[in-house]
């Protein structure tokens, strides 16, 4: 059995339990898969572990929030931290360090082959909820990797298939869902009680999308994957104690989904969840190579490519007159709103494509400042690695930099249309010019698959992430080689070993905010 298929007319939040149960007792998934899982999980911890070195506030918060619920047994660890307390404390402190600086994967909810096309954003911010549940069942790597492997599937696949954002929910609700349906089956819950707890989380917990609206985002933004988390955990707890929830949530006539998608007593959806081979969610799923919102990186790509085409851009940039950034909906509505012009916080500026483009060019011009031209970079790789943006990008001083504030003003962003939207999400379709006085334009073309992007042939990935987790781990834990090493053998750790996986000790840079 390749594939677990959960019709419509269905039971699917007890059909998701029972798979849940299935898929960690027997489920096959390919090397491949794990093996990207593990790089993403990697890459999530790293963020989460310079986001809290650096001092950030929600994550600093909720951390010391959950060192305050001390728990001997049936604990779980927060990062950095050899204590053990309650696991939905440990959960929603680690998640929100996770997603803190929104450089962690990110999946679009494209599955053309099924006709799953449905668009639903989502990022790879819950597995600490397995690592939690894998340290209270006494579990090793290998079932705290497929536990995470199966947290992406369902979340991924209903991503595919519900759109939340088009009802101004938000999409961490999808994440909320997986995980209480994991948490629960590695914890030895019934598939009646998986059912339960993700009834309680469709009819008590709805996330809007409230939280990412206005000129200056608050810490809700950034910490909403990580509150869902929290309350799927304390769901599942509940309902394994005996609480009834709301059940067959999916054709519940009152529920969120059936109440934004009309039916005649059926969810609005089929449901497909992989089983074995190399068909899972992750595997479609993107990386970020660096700090930036996703939807940029194809203006990214495109301006890398420029800079390894045109080197002598760098050198004749007091010339440049103009660059224009052409893309998509969602891109352009996300970050092209008039408000990101002039972003004046972290939050802001890593959500305007104006400020993105123009740090990035600002670093490659001030890389050939200080280098011979036979040193530069010549390839799209060396360059992603060498100008790479990471927290320090972000800050004050950063956002207020002279030369990219210049950079700004001499950059627009212009919706494509309907060229550029059909072509979304299989793709990030974006395209750059560079205008200098004296010269010819110079264009990027379009740019469908940047690096990182899961259909994406030419990167080298494996070198430009392990420069990330480089960047990322230097700047959070005190013996980062040893943790990275850790992390990448994530499916051969020991049951102890995987109590003890976060335990690395946090460096401590002061408040970057």
């Amino acid at each position: 059995m390749s594939a677990t298929t959960l019709p419509r007319d269905t039971n699917q939040a007890l059909g998701i339990g029972q798979y849940a149960i299935d898929f960690l007792q027997g489920g096959d998934p390919s090397a491949t898969v794990r093996s990207r899982t593990i790089l993403f999980h990697t890459d999530s911890v790293l963020c989460g572990a310079s986001a809290l070195a650096l001092g950030t506030n929600a994550p600093r918060i909720l951390r010391e929030e959950a060192l305050g619920y001390p728990r001997k047994k049936s604990g779980a660890r927060v990062f950095g931290s050899r204590r053990t307390v309650a696991p939905e404390k440990a959960v929603v402190a680690n998640c929100a360090a996770v997603r803190e600086w929104d450089s962690n994967g990110t999946n679009f909810g494209f599955n053309p082959s099924l006709g799953h096309t449905a668009g639903e954003f989502g990022h790879n911010d819950f597995y600490p909820v397995a690592i939690a549940a894998a340290s209270i069942a006494g579990l090793g790597g290998a079932s705290a990797l497929r536990g995470m492997i199966a947290i992406d599937e369902i979340r991924g696949r209903l991503a595919e298939v519900f759109s939340l954002k088009t009802y101004k929910i938000d999409h961490v609700l999808h994440g909320a869902i997986a995980s209480a349906a994991v948490y629960g089956a590695m914890l030895g819950a019934t598939a009646e009680e998986i059912e339960s707890a993700i009834g309680m989380v469709v009819a008590h917990y709805i996330p809007w999308r409230a939280i990412r609206a206005g000129k200056q985002l608050s810490d809700s933004k950034g910490a909403s994957a990580a509150l869902s988390a929290e309350v799927a955990v304390l769901s599942m707890e509940r309902a394994m104690r005996g609480f009834n929830g709301p059940r067959d949530i999916f054709r519940n006539p009152e529920s969120m989904f059936r109440q934004f998608e009309k039916t005649k007593g059926n969810s609005p959806f089929d449901l497909v969840l992989g089983f074995s081979g190399d068909d899972f969610a992750v595997m479609g799923m993107h990386f970020k190579l660096g700090l930036y919102e996703h939807q940029s990186a194809g203006a990214l790509q495109g301006l890398i490519d420029l800079i390894v085409a045109h080197p002598d851009l760098l050198s004749e940039s007091a010339r440049i007159s103009a660059i224009r950034v052409t893309a998509y909906e969602p891109a352009f509505g996300i970050i092209g709103d008039p408000a990101k012009r002039d972003p004046r916080t972290r939050q802001s500026a890593d959500h305007s494509m104006l400020y993105i483009v123009s740090t990035l060019l600002r670093k490659a011009i001030e890389t050939r400042e200080i280098s011979s031209p036979e040193s530069l970079p010549t390839t799209s790789d060396a360059w992603w690695m060498e100008i790479m943006l990471g927290p320090f990008d972000y800050s004050a001083e950063a956002i207020n930099d002279t030369r990219t504030r210049e950079l700004m003003a001499k950059v627009s962003f212009e919706h494509g249309g309907a060229e550029y939207d059909r072509r979304y999400p299989d793709g990030i379709p974006t395209s750059i010019t560079i205008e200098v006085k004296g010269r010819q334009p110079v264009e990027s073309g379009l740019i469908m698959y940047p690096a990182g992007h899961a259909r994406n042939t030419t990167a080298n990935l494996d070198a430009i992430l392990a420069h990330k987790f480089q960047l990322l781990g230097r700047l959070g834990i005190k013996k980062p080689k040893r943790a990275i090493r850790e992390l990448e053998q994530l499916e051969q750790l020991s049951a102890k070993q995987i109590r003890s996986v976060y335990e690395f000790d946090l460096l401590d840079r002061g408040s970057f905010e």
